[in-house]
């Protein structure tokens, strides 16, 4: 999408929150949960979306296919999708059943938005080589691919070996589900473009190095493709932006720093986190009144050409009633896009 045009309406997705501090009771959280999605389809959002790891222990943290399957029921008219799925660890033909099943409770309103993955614990409890965590993940979407469109699939790879393979189900869609491919550095750009339907934009991505990413986007994307363009963003409503900080600073700085212990390349750093959140988040992060995030989304649209913007306004510890009362206070920045 062109910057300047106006033309497509903006969407909104909300990341629900998968991820609960280990005092947490999880019967408590799944409600939670079923209540944030369902005020995510009353407020005006399009979408929801469930993040993905393994091992996160002392953080509990559930799976997002399960879920998405749980909360599918309860929000009937949204798309769901996953943000992102680790599929670099995955095997190609359960994560195409499991779509394709998905796709069918749906509607045809399930998205596949996949990456890489990063962590060491992850890997090694997976049983995979991080040194193939590439050839396995382009690998994977072919045969995924394949699976989705074809009745019988013979594929001998570096990774995946099948022989006359057909799925029990296949998406609602001909052309199988949508596949979107994070990424924040030009490489993983570029291999969306050209294999995925989709670049998703990460939380972390500044919006100088966000600009050259999409602009390097666009470039490399096939004339027949005119895609969506999503981006994710941490988002957390006030009555201002003292008040919104006061009830989601705490739970971020603590979000941020288990990233940067997982030597997450976008966060860690020598400096602990807590120093430097203020001039990390002012960039990056959608906090503050209503007022405020309007004039925010608007320069995403503006100046980046963004269609899709996919937000979290939940953390492990943050107070539930907090983050109800921020996706509420939502609506009013969505009617302004609408």
């Amino acid at each position: 999408m062109d910057p300047s045009d106006h033309s497509v309406q903006m969407k909104f997705g909300l990341f629900i929150s998968t991820q609960f501090n280990a005092d947490q009771n999880l019967g408590g959280a799944i409600k939670f949960m079923t209540e944030e999605a369902q005020m995510a389809a009353d407020c005006g959002f399009e979408s929801i979306w469930c993040p993905h790891h393994y091992v996160t222990d002392p953080i509990r943290m559930f799976q997002p296919h399960e879920t998405l399957a749980r909360l599918s029921a309860s929000v009937p008219n949204l798309r769901i999708g996953t943000g992102i799925l680790l599929l670099s660890m995955m095997n190609p033909v359960q994560v195409a059943e499991q779509a394709a099943t998905l796709d069918w409770m749906t509607d045809g309103g399930y998205v596949l938005a996949a990456g890489l993955g990063y962590r060491q614990e992850e890997f090694q409890s997976m049983g995979v080589n991080p040194k193939h965590r590439l050839s396995r993940f382009v690998e994977a979407i072919e045969v995924i691919r394949r699976l989705w469109t074809e009745e019988r699939v013979t594929h001998h790879g570096q990774h995946f070996h099948l022989d006359q393979i057909g799925l029990s189900a296949r998406p609602k869609k001909p052309e199988g589900c949508p596949i979107w491919i994070g990424g924040a550095v030009p490489p993983a750009v570029e291999r969306a473009a050209n294999l995925g339907d989709a670049w998703l934009a990460s939380f972390t991505t500044e919006p100088n190095t966000m600009r050259a990413l999409f602009e390097i986007y666009r470039k490399a994307l096939p004339k027949s493709k005119t895609p969506e363009m999503p981006m994710c963003r941490e988002c957390f409503l006030g009555d201002s932006e003292a008040d919104a900080l006061d009830k989601c600073a705490e739970t971020l700085i603590e979000k941020y720093a288990a990233y940067a212990s997982w030597n997450n390349q976008h966060v860690a750093n020598e400096r602990p986190f807590a120093e430097r959140f203020d001039e990390y988040r002012r960039n990056r992060f959608l906090i503050g009144d209503a007022a405020q995030l309007t004039d925010e989304v608007a320069r995403y649209r503006d100046e980046l050409g963004v269609t899709t913007l996919m937000l979290r306004m939940n953390w492990p510890g943050t107070n539930f009633a907090d983050s109800l009362s921020s996706i509420r206070r939502f609506e009013t920045v969505i009617k302004q896009f609408a």
